[in-house]
């Protein structure tokens, strides 16, 4: 069988690159890109002392030129294989909305959205000339209810969750399926200092290693009956996701009002 594939973008530090190491060990030729040059050359020292195979690059998400480079330099590696993409690379900043700058909630909109957006949409012939091909998107559990200072962070993924199902639907025709994992605030440098009544209800308990485990879990084969798109991380999500699912539209309402002390 030939040599699996996997692109993985942000994968420089927190749950891109424990995700990384989990396919690489795994025996998959991964495709690690990050814009931090320092953090993507210790990934790839990591990799390569576990005995796997990485190519890595500098890619901005924001940029689609850098997307069709960055693919197809990865596509002369891998040797026509994208069995999995990987849109990991995301930001968040929380505060109140009015008092958070343009450029801010800009910023937000454009890795955690636009980047899926170019990325999935270069990715498609690769993924398209590749049998049984997935995509996984890092969603949020902030996409279940918008979350109080986290408005256009759960905004973003919102959209992401809205990407994701249309698309898993859409691609099912070219054997392309579409996911989305749903973490609750996990333990990366993303997450330092933020402190929101969500957060100091819940707390920041998942780590990357978390999320990694479950990505390499939802990209397995299934002999499930029921196709499915969402996978809750961590029994918080769980948690919260099946009550979202249940509970009337004003219950969820006043348990994330609870949650977010507002």
């Amino acid at each position: 069988m030939p040599t699996q594939t996997v692109f993985i973008t942000g994968a420089a530090a927190g749950i891109g690159r424990s995700t990384a190491l989990k396919f690489a060990r795994s025996g998959y030729l991964v495709g690690a890109y990050d814009i931090d040059e320092t953090g993507l050359a210790s990934l790839s020292k990591e990799v390569v002392a576990a005995g796997g195979r990485v190519v890595t690059g500098v890619l901005d998400v924001t940029n689609p030129q850098q997307w069709e480079e960055r693919l197809k330099e990865f596509d002369a590696e891998s040797g026509g294989r994208l069995d999995i993409l990987i849109n990991n690379a995301g930001i968040l900043v929380a505060g109140r909305f009015e008092e958070m700058p343009l450029e801010v909630h800009k910023r937000q909109i454009d890795i955690n959205v636009n980047g899926v957006l170019y990325g999935t949409l270069a990715a498609f012939p690769y993924l398209k000339a590749t049998p049984g091909a997935q995509v996984v998107n890092l969603c949020s559990a902030s996409a279940i209810y918008g979350q109080p200072e986290l408005v256009t962070y759960g905004a973003s993924k919102f959209a992401v969750r809205g990407i994701t199902e249309a698309l898993d639907l859409e691609w099912a025709e070219h054997d392309i399926s579409v996911k989305a994992m749903w973490p609750l605030f996990v333990d990366t440098a993303m997450t330092k200092g933020v402190s929101t009544g969500t957060t100091n209800s819940l707390g920041i308990k998942l780590t990357p290693n978390d999320v990694s485990e479950g990505i390499f879990k939802a990209t397995r084969p299934s002999r499930r009956v029921l196709h499915k798109v969402h996978f809750p991380v961590g029994i918080q999500s769980k948690a919260l996701s099946l009550g979202s699912r249940f509970s009337p539209a004003w219950l969820t309402r006043e348990v994330n009002r609870r949650l977010s002390h507002t």
